[in-house]
């Protein structure tokens, strides 16, 4: 199946929101470490940091794009779990990052559907 223009202009914006994501895991580690629910916080910021940097790149060169998205996916809903759901019930911020990490992790999976 041909990806149609505007197809593709929007997995190239999904790119650039989880590229900026990954520079914001590497900016922000000491911050973003303290929500890691394992040992070794920090250097968990910067291998998923990494990894969703990598995924925008495969996602933006139309290279493993499959295997990205669902790894990006995956990714997403080990976080959506271990630490948006445990928060989901006590503030208005954490419900919205529970339900935002839920449309990219589906976008992520449509991006991967779409992908060789």
């Amino acid at each position: 199946m041909k990806t149609i223009i505007p197809t593709r202009v929007a997995i190239i914006l999904y790119a650039i929101v989880m590229g900026l994501f990954g520079i914001i895991h590497f900016v922000h580690a000491n911050i973003m470490a303290g929500a890691v629910p394992i040992p070794g916080g920090k250097t968990w910021i910067y291998i998923t940091g990494l990894g969703l940097i990598l995924a925008a790149i495969s996602f933006i060169i139309n290279v493993m794009v499959k295997l990205a998205g669902y790894l990006l996916a995956l990714f997403l809903l080990i976080v959506i779990v271990t630490v948006h759901i445990p928060h989901a019930t006590e503030d208005l911020p954490s419900l919205t990052m529970l339900l935002k990490d839920v449309a990219l992790m589906a976008g992520a999976i449509m991006i991967a559907n779409t992908g060789k």
